[in-house]
């Protein structure tokens, strides 16, 4: 996905509307900055044995990096005008190294409060083992230029 260097209007936007997808393409160096930059230093986040030893097929992503993609994907789509209000979203499948993480949204509802319009999307991230992450995000869009 590219960023989008001009922010999207609230005019421009319909309930409905697809975000186009976002392939993130996971590496264990991708995870283990993600948990350190959220100061998440659980060892499953970046050290593969203990990982292992606690059941799991490799380190996984934490959640903290998985709400920072959905930021990038949403404001990506967005633009820099936009301000992101309220993130929901909930965990399923782990992200592993090696694997590609797809991120899909929608348009799910639309309205204009004071001089912004405010937009709630549908967001989901999966990969090969299913839906990693499934919510919402709001978020405000500028009015049209009066």
């Amino acid at each position: 996905m590219s960023r989008n260097a001009t922010s999207k209007r609230f005019s421009e936007i319909a309930v409905g509307d697809e975000m186009p997808p976002f392939d993130l393409p996971l590496t264990a160096t991708v995870i283990v900055a993600g948990a350190i930059a959220s100061r998440d230093f659980m060892p499953v986040h970046h050290d593969r044995d203990y990982a292992i030893a606690q059941g799991a097929p490799d380190i996984f992503m934490n959640i903290l990096t998985t709400n920072g993609c959905v930021s990038r994907f949403v404001t990506d789509w967005a633009g820099p005008e936009a301000v992101l209000r309220n993130i929901k979203i909930r965990l399923g499948a782990p992200a592993l190294p090696g694997q590609i993480l797809r991120f899909t949204g929608q348009v799910a509802a639309a309205s204009q409060e004071a001089k912004e319009g405010v937009v709630e999307l549908t967001i989901r991230a999966a990969n090969e083992l299913g839906d990693h992450a499934t919510g919402s995000v709001v978020l405000a869009l500028p009015l049209d230029e009066q």
